[in-house]
């Protein structure tokens, strides 16, 4: 597929066809092509548990499931799934990597940093992986995992505290999506969120 098309054929996908698994050979090459994301230092502070087994991911669905859902909503029907990647963000492998010789940075002081970056270039890969489902024809949506659940998460399948969940992939063949009611805020116009040589407003421009 031509990028253009996979970037206007990207959105997120909540309802998939349950009987058909992702091939191990693509959720390969979904999850190495997040690793081609880019990384502050090249820190590559991220790490990807891939859940592709029933019993794995009903595991995930019991120890992240929080009372504000109801039955038969949206996370009912991502919960078809056959694919869950959790993507998760380790901040001392950046404070330690900007500690070595040719950084510098021996005091580890966070508030060198602008933006949390451990987080952001998880997200990045996330972003990757999710694309990378859009060009071979999948599904996918990328959803957060509740805080009051996170300790929960990480006793169920023995994740290091240094890790911090940023998000989860959702990702299989689609099936006809109800579309979140959010898309009738529409797109902001480009004129009201680019800006040229200096912030304007459109009244200014």
């Amino acid at each position: 597929m031509e990028f253009d098309e996979v970037v206007r054929r990207r959105r997120m996908i909540r309802e998939y066809d349950p009987e058909r698994p992702v091939p191990p050979d693509l959720i390969d090459k979904i999850v190495r092509h997040g690793l081609r994301a880019p990384s502050a230092g090249f820190s590559q502070g991220w790490s990807f548990l891939v859940l592709s087994a029933p019993e794995d991911r009903e595991r995930y669905w019991s120890v992240t499931a929080t009372p504000e859902f109801e039955a038969g909503g949206w996370l009912d029907r991502m919960r078809t799934a056959p694919l869950l990647v959790v993507a998760l963000s380790n901040k001392s492998v950046y404070l330690d990597r900007y500690a070595e010789k040719d950084k510098g940075w021996t005091d580890r002081d966070e508030s060198r940093w602008p933006v949390p970056y451990w987080d952001v270039d998880t997200g990045f890969a996330a972003l990757l992986m999710h694309l990378t489902a859009v060009n071979e024809g999948l599904g996918s949506c990328f959803f957060g995992i509740p805080p009051v659940r996170i300790p929960d998460f990480r006793t169920a399948f023995g994740v290091p505290e240094e890790f911090n969940p940023v998000g989860v992939l959702s990702v299989g063949y689609r099936r006809d999506d109800k579309r979140s009611p959010s898309l009738k805020r529409g797109h902001r116009p480009v004129d009201d969120v680019v800006h040229h040589g200096r912030w304007a407003t459109a009244a200014e421009a």
